[in-house]
């Protein structure tokens, strides 16, 4: 029977037999004059390793040290099941584990989230005569939280002494560590701590606040820092750290400002805090300027106050700051190994257009991994190159990496706009075989690519075999649709996913609209505008353009105007979206006043691309040729659009329209020597990256 038990766990006990020779005093077999036996017979080897280590856990029962330090360095490597195996083991035994065992054996559960090895953990715990340990109660209450099985949590909290604030703060943190950010449950938790007498502590409000950050609540923040505050925790520099985060994400710049000035000793934590909130807020200067603040009091950037600012300076193409970091991370001998620094410096040279640095730092690099060529090939994709960030994905199999999640849905829009559709199912093909369903994003991912391709039916049976559609997937359904032409198919789904327990999103609601526009169905859109204002999504512009847009199309002008008049503040799209829709009633004289308010010292607003195409339109529907070739003048020069082949079009047709063809030559000229430019450009481009670059092609895997 105890021969029986040992084979259960061959591997972990493999690796306890160098421990065990330290403690056997006669010497084992000599493993030599047993190979010839082994190889020629296996079933001798098999009883060999039997013997041998029956003989080792004979001995490590005396010691059973060795046993918990296996188990514990098992956990560590997150290798449960052979964990679990040696706690068998030991029960079989009748061995005692103890406390410091089963918390490590906890702290993997709860990394991992697996439930049913929980209740395993919790099961020996029971055996063991541990189940009142109010370390390990804590512990598993907040080992359940985070496997989101809260019903257990509760279960194993309630036999527990109600005075201590650590399983409160368990429970708590099990929450916001399984992503429930739902603040009101949280509250609630928190008023009954509060109500039952419980001492609260610091780690008690961190736990509120973080929950409270990730779901915008500043009402509840404003009450919860007043708390703080009534109860002494206001010289706490972790709760500060967390009320600034709070702040920061909620939007409220000023008062995260307020409450920095607060701190006393800032340290790199505070600063950080700062930093990564003005570049969450998409103040990169502020970031930037903060990071100099930082350094100038005498603190020293680290790896993390790094991987922020980095992206921070991709955005703002700052490449001679970027080039400043770089150094720095070069003369750090620590930081120039790490891999994570690498991905983040070839992202930055990416977002700033300079590929060849971006490749000098990633083939520069001593060590590559997944995350690094995923850089790389993201930053061939923003610069255009999109063949060769496929042709990446091969060259990144060939060093042994295999690409990821991240990597699929980095990659899988590029096939959709290259109409590589068998690439794509190639790598429809691998996501499969690597078990990367049913993940939703992949699923969207390969649902939008076959739609650029195409193939409609492909997305649906995507669809179709979702077990857990979310907001997102049907969104993707819908845009699917949508890009093959299928309205009213597309208006099926929204009105399916209103029946379903997702409910639209602003995205998913703007997509509606966008149908009913070219349908003209007015009827839903003032449907789909009543959840518009239920919702409150008027305040959101891309919402508030397309509820516009459909009335136009519509031809409800007067609704149009009512809605722009309504805007306190109208930036270039909404001015833009009520001149199309007078265009498309017909009225060019409105639409050309609106147009002159627009950029008059008044309203001060920009044109865009899309303004120039639709003042040009108007003219051309209206016959207003000088205008056309004055503000077409006024855009290219005043306020520098690059104007496209649209454009020169749509002047040369109203010329040759009202018989002003010596002028629409003079434009006919101007186009040519346009597309010229664009056609040279793309040649040396082309000539460039051939000359960079010469590996050879392949498939994909």
């Amino acid at each position: 029977m105890d021969a029986l038990v040992v084979c259960q766990v061959p591997q972990s006990c493999l690796k306890l037999r160098s421990n065990a020779r330290s403690h056997i005093k006669t010497k084992a077999p000599p493993v030599p004059s047993l190979y010839p036996i082994a190889v020629a017979n296996p079933k001798p080897k098999l009883s060999y390793k039997r013997d041998v280590l029956s003989n080792i856990f004979t001995i490590h029962t005396k010691n059973p040290h060795i046993i918990y330090r296996e188990i514990q360095r098992l956990a560590s490597q997150k290798k449960l099941n052979e964990a679990l195996a040696l706690l068998d083991f030991l029960d079989h035994r009748g061995i005692p584990v103890n406390v410091t065992t089963f918390s490590s054996l906890i702290s993997t559960c709860v990394r991992l989230k697996s439930i049913d090895a929980a209740k395993r953990v919790h099961a020996h715990i029971r055996v063991n005569g541990l189940e009142k340990n109010e370390f390990l109660q804590t512990k598993l209450v907040q080992l359940y939280a985070c496997c989101g099985s809260l019903d257990d949590a509760k279960g194993v909290f309630e036999t527990m002494p109600v005075t201590s604030v650590y399983p409160w703060n368990a429970l708590l943190r099990g929450n916001i560590m399984m992503g429930r950010h739902n603040h009101r449950e949280i509250i609630t938790s928190f008023s009954e701590m509060q109500s039952s007498g419980i001492d609260l502590n610091v780690y008690s409000f961190v736990c509120l606040i973080k929950s409270l950050a990730a779901s915008h609540s500043l009402r509840q923040g404003l009450k919860t820092h007043g708390i703080m505050i009534k109860k002494g925790f206001s010289e706490s520099s972790v709760l500060k750290t967390s009320l600034i985060d709070m702040y920061f994400k909620c939007g409220k710049i000023k008062l995260a400002c307020s409450v920095f000035r607060e701190v006393e000793e800032k340290d790199i934590v505070v600063w950080g805090a700062m930093i990564a909130g003005f570049a969450h807020n998409k103040l990169p200067w502020e970031a930037l300027r903060y990071t100099k603040l930082m350094i100038d009091s005498g603190i020293k950037v680290n790896s993390v106050i790094l991987t922020i600012i980095l992206p921070v300076i991709g955005e703002i193409f700052a490449l001679k700051t970027g080039k400043e970091v770089h150094a720095y991370i070069t003369k750090k001998k620590g930081y120039s190994t790490q891999l994570f620094l690498h991905s983040s410096l070839i992202d930055m040279y990416c977002k700033c257009e300079d590929m060849v640095s971006g490749r000098k730092v990633f083939y520069g690099s001593k060590e590559r991994n997944t995350v690094s060529w995923t850089a790389l090939l993201s930053g061939y994709i923003q610069n255009g190159r999109l063949e060769q960030a496929l042709r990446s994905i091969i060259w990144m199999q060939q060093e042994g990496f295999k690409p990821d999640l991240v990597t699929l849905a980095t990659v899988l829009p590029v096939c959709g706009r290259l109409r590589a559709l068998n690439k794509g199912k190639e790598l429809h093909a691998y996501a499969v075989k690597n078990g990367f369903f049913p993940d939703v994003s992949i699923s969207t991912c390969l649902m939008m690519m076959y739609s650029k391709c195409g193939t409609h039916i492909y997305c649906s049976r995507l669809f179709n075999s979702m077990e857990n559609k979310n907001v997102i997937a049907w969104t993707a359904m819908i845009e699917c649709l949508i890009e093959g032409n299928f309205l009213h198919d597309a208006l099926d789904v929204f009105r399916s996913m209103q029946m379903s327990k997702h409910r639209p999103d602003s995205v998913t609601i703007a997509r509606s609209l966008s149908i009913c526009s070219e349908l003209k169905a007015l009827q839903l859109g003032k449907e789909i505008h009543g959840q518009v204002l239920k919702k409150s999504f008027e305040s959101i512009p891309f919402v508030c353009i397309e509820v516009m847009k459909m009335y136009g199309k519509c031809g409800e002008i007067g609704e149009v105007k009512s809605l722009f008049d309504s805007i306190p503040i109208k930036g270039s799209m909404v001015w833009t979206t009520i001149i199309e829709a007078y265009e498309c009633n017909s009225q060019p004289e409105e639409a050309m006043n609106l147009f002159k308010q627009m950029i008059s010292d008044r309203n001060r607003c920009s044109p865009t691309h899309f303004t120039l195409t639709a003042v040009l339109n108007v003219c051309e529907q209206g016959g207003f040729a000088d205008d056309a070739i004055r503000y077409f003048r006024l855009m290219t020069r005043k306020f520098k659009i690059q104007a496209s082949d649209e454009h020169y079009s749509s002047i040369i047709r109203l010329l040759v329209r009202l018989g002003r063809k010596e002028e629409a030559e003079n434009f006919i000229q101007m186009r040519s020597s346009l597309n010229q430019g664009k056609s040279e450009a793309s040649h040396l481009r082309s000539l460039s990256v051939n000359v960079a670059n010469g590996e050879g092609r392949g498939d994909l895997f």
